[in-house]
């Protein structure tokens, strides 16, 4: 059995301003920046065998503060980026919904169908996210590996790995450095976690 914990990258300020994001290179917010060390404590006494993250520097820095704690090298791949947004990318929900309603109507309605003005199809997206994961599969078998990546790109790994339609991509929540696990086994894989965030949360005393 291969373990992959999927982690998705911290706060970013355009996360904040609700902004498309895709590949647009953008930085971790200073919440982010927090996030990014309450993850790394929430997995620091996992036994991790390789760190991996998107190329973009919002990932990679999250993944280098997870790998810090296991004196890990972080290995980043363009594969594991967010869906390119191509014309999107830089505007909020409202610019977008205004200049393009269809598409950004199909976007939730037809999410296996639509392409992105300039951009990617979440079909794409899925060949290119699951792909990687397939061979870190491999390259790892019976080991446990951290993948930091993105939100659009976890959740299409998700349905690829669980056979599910990507007309419920957006089915399916992931916060900012939430932990979900799958388990690559050779029959099956397993969903057993899913948008972790307990490490985000104040810790309080029972009381019992």
């Amino acid at each position: 059995m291969t373990k992959i914990i999927l982690i998705r990258h911290g706060e970013t300020v355009w996360n904040k301003e609700l902004k498309y994001q895709g590949h647009t290179d953008t930085d971790l917010s200073d919440e982010g920046l927090r996030q990014a060390e309450l993850v790394a404590g929430r997995l620091a006494n996992e036994k991790l065998d390789a760190v991996y993250a998107s190329d973009l520097r919002r990932a990679c820095i999250t993944a280098e503060t997870i790998a810090a704690r296991h004196g890990l090298p972080v290995t980043c791949l363009p594969d594991l980026r967010e869906i390119l947004f191509g014309e999107w990318e830089g505007l909020t929900y409202e610019g977008i919904s205004g200049k393009w309603p269809e598409e950004y109507g199909q976007l939730f309605t037809r999410t296996d169908e639509v392409r992105i003005p300039g951009g990617e199809t979440f079909r794409e997206l899925k060949e290119r996210a699951a792909g990687a994961i397939g061979r870190l599969v491999e390259r790892h078998s019976g080991q446990t590996v951290a993948v930091v990546s993105h939100g659009g790109t976890i959740r299409t790994i998700i349905c690829a790995a669980l056979g599910i339609h990507l007309n419920h991509l957006w089915d399916i929540r992931l916060d900012n450095t939430c932990v979900s696990i799958l388990e690559y086994h050779p029959q099956r894989t397993i969903l057993t976690l899913l948008n972790d965030i307990h490490h985000l949360r104040p810790q309080t005393k029972s009381s019992i």
